[in-house]
């Protein structure tokens, strides 16, 4: 994070500014003395926080399941279903909240789907049953799929070519954090004191604070007032293409092979989070006979050993390329390794002490945030950062579609075989996943595409 502040960078003169940046007289000496040095970490802390709220609000359900499912007589099968319609909404939404941020912007975008997330979140406190239940769950999706390609386009925005994998490090690692900080939020603290509806309702309600501060903060890098010239010049030097290049269209994108590699990887991969994500504060209590309280105790875990992993994978990727290693080795040396170590969930499905099967768990988690940070890069690897939030959000939307099925049939097999046999079939899907993309996807590097109208 430190090298924008040892570089030695020429200033940009007035000439090569928009005309918005200078819309007084004397405004060159009065923006040295309001700019903010190192804006795009801040802006990147700001993504970091709302994607921590978003896993709090979103494993929120599975922690408060084990309290309001029981009281209102929501089965497991039930809850299945729900998480289905979640991942629904989710998975709709993400193409669609991918070609909502690339038309009007991170600014607005975030605003849209945190107002809809959040409200989601706080109906929860008033559901009376599965079908209030699912509904509320269904526009907790919708709003919450927006957060992904969001990001994504903010930092391919903000952050040059070689330190994009650690700003989707950090944002990833508010995944991360929400899982480490829900279970003790919201088990160990606001549920016995509150109950399940009022967490719901105080949980939701933290993402309006974050909104005011985006709304203070983010403007886009072009336009944005508080931008120092020297970092304005350092994120431009670092792009690989310029951010008012023409977007690709749908079909441009989708006759790559590349976009194929990204939504196949996804789509393979991804329902390994959902599964952790969704199931395993009932798997903690269903196997090892965990109450609400320990699994708030000890289920934090695996989830800071995914910050940790989303961290390094980021940083891991971004040594390398300052090491004279190009982006295509990289890239495929963190993933390919990512890939090595999720398999360790099948561990999981066989040790007996509870310990063992968090730490167990916790290396699938590790890897997998080494892994997603890296490939939800890619999209700005290959394509222009017109085109980011489109491509993030369609893989999304492939990430959703498998992660939807795979959930309905978790709680299938649960029920007639146990936890066992789906923690042994998700182990084997990210090495899969990983010779997917890298025989599909060929070298990653900067494609020339030709444009075309949205």
């Amino acid at each position: 994070m430190g090298s924008f502040a040892h570089q030695e960078l020429a200033t940009i003169s007035p000439s090569n500014q928009s005309p918005k940046y200078f819309a007084k007289a004397g405004a060159s000496d009065n923006r040295k003395s309001t700019c903010l040095r190192g804006l795009r970490w801040y802006i990147l802390g700001l993504i970091f926080v709302v994607t921590c709220i978003n896993y709090v609000d979103r494993s929120s359900i599975g922690l408060l399941f084990t309290h309001f499912g029981p009281d209102l007589g929501i089965t497991r099968a039930q809850y299945g279903w729900v998480g289905a319609v979640l991942l629904l909404a989710y998975t709709i939404s993400q193409s669609v909240s991918g070609r909502v941020y690339d038309r009007f912007g991170a600014r607005q975008g975030f605003t849209l789907s945190v107002i809809v997330w959040c409200l989601a979140a706080m109906a929860h406190s008033a559901i009376t049953g599965v079908m209030s239940f699912a509904t509320a769950s269904f526009f907790l999706g919708l709003g919450e799929a927006g957060n992904w390609p969001g990001a994504a386009k903010v930092i391919a925005e903000w952050f040059p070519q070689r330190e994009r994998a650690l700003g989707m490090a950090v944002f990833n690692g508010g995944a991360s954090m929400g899982g480490v900080i829900g279970p003790l939020l919201v088990a160990t603290l606001l549920d016995p004191l509150l109950g399940w509806r009022k967490t719901f309702f105080v949980v939701g309600a933290v993402g309006f604070v974050w909104l005011a501060a985006w709304l203070a903060i983010y403007h886009p890098l072009a336009t944005h007032p508080r931008v120092c010239p020297k970092e304005r010049q350092y994120i431009s030097d670092g792009q690989i293409t310029s951010n008012s290049e023409p977007a690709p269209s749908l079909r441009v994108l989708l006759a790559c092979k590349q976009t194929w590699a990204i939504l196949g990887a996804r789509f393979i991969v991804d329902p390994i989070w959902w599964l952790y994500i969704l199931w395993l504060p009932t798997y903690l209590r269903d196997v090892h006979h965990l109450s609400l309280k320990d699994i708030g105790a000890f289920s934090w875990a695996p989830y800071l050993c995914a910050a940790i992993g989303s961290l390094f994978g980021g940083w891991l990727a971004g040594r390398l390329i300052a090491s004279g290693r190009s982006v295509n080795t990289a890239r495929k040396f963190v993933v390919g390794t990512a890939a090595c170590l999720m398999p360790f969930g099948i561990l999981a499905a066989h040790v007996k002490e509870t310990s063992a099967a968090l730490i167990c768990i916790s290396v699938v988690l590790f890897g997998f945030q080494m892994w997603i940070s890296n490939v939800q890069t890619l999209p700005s690897d290959f394509f222009s950062n017109s085109a980011v939030g489109t491509v993030a959000g369609m893989g999304g939307t492939a990430a959703g579609i498998s992660s939807l099925f795979f959930n309905l049939c978790t709680g299938w097999i649960v029920t007639h075989f146990g936890y066992g046999f789906v923690l042994t079939l998700a182990g084997l899907l990210a090495p899969v996943g990983a010779l997917f993309l890298f025989f599909l996807a060929g070298p990653i590097e900067r494609l020339n595409l030709k444009t075309e109208p949205i």
